[in-house]
Formats: structure tokens, sequence, C-alpha cells
């Protein structure tokens, strides 16, 4: 319940290593994350601090991320965000995870096609067609002798 929710703009730092595990679907990524800031000094934008986190992604977000994303592409993720502090060779050391809840590509910086993933239906339905909007050839006869009745009609004053 009380999870630290977050949003996260970035780029996909490391390849996505993509794991079968017993409880299904894995795959993790770094993602650098960079402030930018207007330095008014130099007249132009300037780097600042980059954070990493390690995303986690499962079962079936597990198996698009593998498929969808590469080093270097921008990215959006929401999940939740874990930071964790342990001692390695007598030193803190700390980390944040976050675990992902939706991931997708930064549409400011490229365009990007979606295909849907998952099982295909055995079963095709018959394509529809489409909607004829027009008035059919035979009603239009019909159509126009109706608005000339309309316009012929008297406007009511309410």
């Amino acid at each position: 319940m009380n999870e630290t929710m977050v949003c996260a703009v970035g780029r996909v730092a490391t390849q996505p290593v993509y794991r079968e595990t017993a409880s299904g679907p894995s795959a993790r990524f770094r993602l650098a994350v960079t402030a930018r800031y207007w330095d008014r000094e130099k007249n132009t934008w300037t780097d600042g601090h980059t954070n990493f986190f390690t995303v986690w992604a499962n079962r079936q977000l597990a198996t698009n991320t593998a498929a969808s994303l590469t080093v270097g592409e921008p990215v959006i993720l929401q999940g939740r965000l874990k930071v964790r502090t342990d001692v390695r060779d007598g030193q803190n050391r700390t980390s944040a995870d976050i675990d992902a809840v939706a991931i997708g590509h930064d549409l400011a910086w490229g365009t990007s096609a979606f295909r849907r993933g998952g099982k295909q239906e055995t079963t095709v339905s018959p394509p529809r067609p489409e909607p004829d909007w027009e008035t059919p050839p035979e009603d239009a006869d019909t159509a126009r002798e109706l608005t000339a009745e309309r316009a012929a009609e008297p406007a009511l004053l309410t």
C-alpha cells in the first residue's frame, strides 16, 4: 500500500537482460536520468548530475521490454521506487531500483510503432465493412423532399 510511485524520464543505459524464472519472465536494465538546466552565464542548456536506476519488469512487461528497448532510447516509465543501503567491502552503498508498472518510448524525441503483443486469436472474425455515412442513392430523392418541406415550414417562435 504505502509504496513510493515514481515517474522517471531518461534513456536506456544498458541492454535489457531477459530471464525466464520460476515465477515468470523477468527483465532488467539501467536507466540514466540526467537533469538539465539553463545556464544563464553560458546562455546554453547544461547537463547536471546523472542518476542511474535499475529497472525491473515482470511477466508480459518483461517480454515486451526485452523486445522493444535498446541502449540510448528515450523512455518514460512508472513504477515503485525501492532504495536500499548495504555494506560492500567496508563501504556503505546505496542503490535505487524501480519495479516498473508501465514503460514506453518518449515520443518527444521520435516516433514509435505500437504492435499488440500476447496470444494470437485462433478464430478470425470476418472483416466488417466501413459504415457508409453518405445518403444512399435510392434515398436521395426522399432526402431532398424532406429538406424542401422543412424549408417551407414556418419557423416556430418560443
